[in-house]
């Protein structure tokens, strides 16, 4: 990456992925990261299951103590939608992030033997860099994707700056969200597809706990973008809003440098001045001069723990 030393133009790109339909979403990534960097952007964050889909308002046909044979088919075609880590789709963003010369995180649904996990896939000027799975789905979510582990909690060096990852509800770990500080995060990148207006305290909350930037992405998801023969509980109308976004970049001090860009697709960016970092730590460093570490430990287990091998 070609970056000032101080400064980093950050970029968060609002979007919609058309569910089972995983090869539309990767061009439609492509051109996301190319428009960022066409507007100077050095790093970009796409949102939550960019690549595999986030199937809102679907039950898969699920009841306490029942499953359906409908339910069954449609979790078929998202389990045939979600991509294999390293697989075709990462060699296209690894070919794209070398070319460009910027760093890339993209949410995406791994297929890891027959279970799914909702990942963040970092990418850099070498190409592809790593991974992070989610390690707490939430509610719902459970039905679908497994839990991920320790092992894939990466901090990654991006020039001047540390990228990091918490996805969607994983801001709401204060365990997790100890374990990115101390490992050093300075751009806390937030994939989601949380559009509540209280996300957006969260956000801030996290820059002002981690004195670090926060990079939010969220789709914005409409009823068209699933296909006709999919239900989902909110209704059919092809105009109605199923995430509606609400992507922001936000200051190590919790000030809001983009958005939150509401009802659209777009792109946001901010350049960053990294010396707001210092600034911001000068007088509270969560895992430093304003931590305990005579009263307070945290113990993270990092062995792996994920996939079949693991059994």
């Amino acid at each position: 990456m070609s970056i000032e030393r101080n400064r980093v133009t950050a970029a968060v790109a609002q979007a919609g992925a058309r569910l089972f339909d995983t090869p539309a979403n990767l061009a439609k990534a492509v051109d996301l990261v190319r428009e960022a960097v066409g507007r100077g952007a050095e790093v970009v964050v796409l949102p939550e299951a960019f690549l595999g889909g986030y199937p809102k308002g679907l039950d898969f046909g699920v009841t306490v103590g029942s499953r359906t044979p409908e339910g069954r088919e449609v979790f078929r075609r998202y389990h045939d939608s979600a991509i294999t880590v390293p697989g075709p789709e990462t060699l296209v963003l690894a070919e794209l992030t070398r070319d460009l010369g910027c760093h890339v995180v993209v949410g995406a649904i791994e297929r890891l033997g027959s279970t799914l996990y909702c990942v963040a896939l970092f990418f850099g000027p070498t190409g592809y860099l790593g991974l992070h799975r989610k390690v707490a789905p939430t509610a719902a979510e459970r039905l679908v994707w497994g839990q991920g582990d320790a092992s894939t909690m990466p901090v990654v060096p991006a020039g001047p700056a540390r990228l990091g990852a918490a996805i969607c509800w994983e801001n709401y770990m204060p365990l997790f969200r100890t374990a990115m500080y101390a490992k050093g995060v300075d751009l806390w990148c937030a994939p989601t597809v949380d559009d509540r207006e209280n996300w957006q305290a969260t956000m801030r909350h996290v820059a002002l706990e981690g004195r670090c930037f926060v990079l939010a992405a969220s789709q914005y998801l409409v009823r068209a973008d699933l296909p006709p023969d999919v239900h989902p509980v909110q209704g059919d109308d092809p105009g109605t809003v199923l995430i509606g976004g609400g992507s922001v970049i936000v200051s190590p001090l919790g000030e809001v440098l983009a958005g939150p860009l509401r009802d659209a697709e777009g792109v946001l960016t901010a350049e960053l001045d990294l010396h707001d970092l210092a600034r911001a730590r000068f007088d509270f460093d969560v895992v430093g001069h304003y931590s305990r570490p005579d009263l307070f430990t945290l113990r993270v287990d990092e062995a792996p723990r994920t996939g079949p091998s693991r059994i």
